[in-house]
């Protein structure tokens, strides 16, 4: 029996077997005409795709009733000028740890890429050069991983089989089963002794511009830097010059500015390997973002708390932020 409920998704329901029979469903995915009343949509999980809040920006105005927005990026920072579009009481709902696997890989990809000289083999194969060289190798390195969630954690278990030692970097210090996690202050402190860095912390008010101006240049001779979190958490320029002068090697899935403009420097340093967003987009993606909005359309039908709510609305246009 159905209870009212309308909810839209970015996949026919066919798609998705097992969800409540009590909503009634529409598919929208953001490339076409809305397929019903804005107006009756409670519960919304947005495009499975970069750029959502550019979608959303234009239809959320007009979803007076809307409960529930979902998110399948494990960021939000690009929905919070929207939040006095919505009205209060909505709560915000990333897909934090839905891509962890996806992201992981080319976050831990890079490394080798970029330690034995991938980028710089593959330019003299297009050349037809044959020019052996000795190069480093990520065995015995410490790789610093600044974040520790879900992505950070699948990171870690892949830089294992490297024999790397991990060390955890992320907002508070703590102890965890897995080891030590240090706070961000010790950040600057740890960088000198760092072989390597893997940037997969979310974009907060906190993380944004932490691997600012100063960050790059505490880095070592040779180190390697990857970012598969947010173009923003990089000081841009001082990356820049540090891979300019060779002392620095990149791997950079988000840049910023994003997309990244024909003629930027990063296009064309040597030592800097850029792809453009699109660590979690793979072939596991459809069934990674059909399954999380089943289970959390179960736990909205029984009224429980629903996963990775990191915000609500309130009647100032604002939010309060989950603890």
């Amino acid at each position: 029996m159905k209870d009212g409920t309308t909810v839209w998704l970015p996949y026919h329901r066919s798609r998705i077997p097992g969800l409540p029979d009590e909503f009634t469903y529409a598919y929208w995915d953001g490339s076409g005409p809305l397929p019903g009343d804005p107006a009756e949509v409670r519960f919304l999980a947005g495009p499975p795709a970069p750029g959502a809040d550019r979608v959303l920006r234009p239809v959320l105005p007009r979803m007076r009733n809307l409960e529930v927005l979902q998110l399948f990026s494990s960021g939000y920072d690009p929905m919070l000028p929207l939040l006095d579009a919505m009205p209060p009481g909505t709560r915000l709902s990333t897909g934090h740890g839905v891509h962890r696997e996806a992201t992981a890989e080319p976050a831990v990809t890079l490394l080798p890429a970029l330690s034995r000289g991938l980028d710089v083999f593959g330019a003299r194969q297009a050349e037809g050069a044959w020019q052996p060289e000795f190069r480093t190798s990520l065995v015995g390195k410490r790789v610093l991983v600044v974040g520790h969630g879900a992505v950070g954690a699948a990171d870690a278990a892949r830089l294992g089989a490297f024999r790397c030692e991990t060390v955890f970097v992320a907002r508070t210090a703590r102890i965890t089963p897995a080891g030590r996690v240090h706070g961000a202050a010790e950040l600057r402190g740890l960088l000198p002794t760092a072989d390597a860095v893997v940037l997969c912390a979310p974009l907060t008010e906190q993380t944004r511009g932490m691997f600012g101006a100063q960050a790059p240049a505490l880095m070592k001779d040779g180190a390697l830097l990857v970012n598969v979190a947010r173009g923003e958490l990089v000081d841009t320029g001082a990356l820049v010059r540090e891979a300019r002068a060779g002392r620095l090697r990149a791997g950079l899935d988000v840049t910023d500015p994003e997309p990244l403009p024909p003629g930027h420097p990063l296009w064309h340093l040597p030592g800097v390997l850029v792809t453009p967003h699109v660590a979690a987009f793979t072939d596991a993606f459809p069934a990674m973002t059909e399954d999380f909005p089943r289970r959390q359309l179960h736990r909205y039908a029984r009224g429980e708390e629903l996963h990775n709510v990191v915000l609500t609305t309130t009647a100032a246009g604002d939010a309060v932020r989950a603890a």
